[in-house]
């Protein structure tokens, strides 16, 4: 671990306006408040400042269960965070499909696969380049 995720929580903690500009909810970190973790793959780290605007940018795919579940995980710390997050109207959603299309492709490549984590990111960028994506 190259320890950049530590340095954006830093960071992180005294900005007005975090964004997160591409990516979708493969990787992740966790951050420590107050004795309590948090686990964030979409959202950005500006959520455990709470005077912070976060934008999700339109170069993110969007899996509206995981975003849902980061805000609710947030509630306790504060009950207002999801009026602190901003979406772009051209960020892409990710299905369901997406994630099977992404277990059946790593599955069919077997010893030659790329060992994805079969959330659906790949696909969901394959349908958002050949312009058949859904976007919020």
């Amino acid at each position: 671990d190259e320890g950049k995720g530590k340095l954006v929580d830093i960071l992180a903690q005294d900005v007005q306006l975090c964004a997160r500009f591409n990516g979708g909810a493969n990787a992740g970190h966790t951050l420590q408040v107050d004795g309590k973790k948090y686990a964030f793959h979409l959202l950005p780290c500006g959520m455990i400042n709470k005077s912070c605007k976060n934008l999700i940018g339109n170069g993110v795919v969007v899996h509206i269960p995981t975003l849902m579940r980061e805000l609710e995980d947030l509630k306790d710390f504060d009950p207002r965070a999801v009026e602190r997050v901003f979406i772009s109207t051209r960020a892409h959603l990710l299905f369901d499909s997406h994630q099977l299309i992404d277990g059946i492709l790593e599955a069919e490549a077997s010893s030659n696969s790329i060992g994805t984590t079969k959330r659906g990111i790949g696909p969901c960028y394959a349908s958002k380049s050949i312009r058949n994506g859904l976007r919020f």
